[in-house]
């Protein structure tokens, strides 16, 4: 009979050590949800996304939205995380739960309204025309016929050129980078003739290379505004972030990051 007890004792401790192990799992999953509870927010961005999120020179991120991330984060006593993501995968991304936050200079539009919940918008957004310092053909939308012309994947700008018939037919070549910077560089070494893009982003750029880029003061489509994207279903993590977000701009903590980072309150 002793070999029975063995038996019984093995498989109790094979059913003890997978309940443990299974309420453990599930633990892990649910700390960093979003979904009410006080785990660790991870945050999404393109860290190369100057001057919204981006690894300074101690290769640090920080950027306006890591800013005001890291603030709200801090009011609602959780834990902030920054994960850089192939922001050309990023609803995906959200969805699997990989990350919780979307918060990076991101448009907010109806199509990607079907996909996420967003916060009220916090900022306005032109895309408009970058050109090479001392160019003067290129004046208007219209005048990037026959130009080749670069963006950044997965963008507002890219959106709005992939559904235009006079991007698809009378723009030379639309090429698309993985970020506005390098869309800028090739702009410098005349790769392309000019790069559509975020206004903020490349005028933060421009600041940094007065020499080399000149901006087109001209809207390239409609305006947009930036919001922050949460899981469909998230809406715990939305209101929450919200509430606090509304708090920061009461108390005149937004307007100080904004002018922080472009000298002046161009927050909503």
């Amino acid at each position: 009979m002793k070999w029975k007890k063995l038996l019984a004792l093995g498989m109790a401790a094979v059913m003890t050590a997978a309940f443990v192990t299974g309420c453990g799992g599930q633990k892990a999953a649910d700390s960093g949800s979003g979904s009410g509870d006080k785990g660790k927010i991870i945050v999404g961005l393109d860290d190369n996304f100057p001057p919204m999120g981006f690894k300074d020179e101690n290769n640090e991120i920080t950027g306006f939205d890591v800013d005001l991330a890291k603030e709200a984060s801090k009011r609602l006593g959780r834990e902030v995380e920054f994960k850089a993501i192939d922001w050309s995968s990023k609803e995906a991304e959200l969805k699997s739960g990989r990350v919780n936050v979307l918060w990076n200079g991101l448009d907010i539009t109806e199509k990607r309204k079907e996909n996420m919940l967003f916060s009220d918008p916090y900022m306005d957004n032109r895309q408009i025309i970058f050109v090479k310092k001392g160019r003067t053909d290129i004046t208007d939308e219209k005048s990037l016929a026959g130009k080749v012309v670069g963006t950044q994947s997965a963008s507002t700008a890219e959106e709005y050129m992939d559904k235009t018939e006079f991007f698809k037919k009378d723009v030379k070549e639309v090429k698309k980078y993985s970020d506005f910077v390098t869309a800028f560089m090739d702009l410098e070494n005349g790769r392309v003739d000019a790069v559509v893009g975020d206004e903020i982003v490349g005028r933060y750029y421009m600041s940094k290379h007065p020499d080399t880029i000149d901006a087109v003061d001209v809207a390239v489509g409609p305006v947009s505004e930036f919001g922050i994207a949460f899981a469909k279903d998230n809406t715990a993590l939305r209101d929450d972030v919200q509430k606090v977000l509304n708090e920061m701009k009461a108390d005149g903590t937004i307007a100080k990051i904004s002018e922080k980072w472009f000298g002046k309150d161009i927050t909503k």
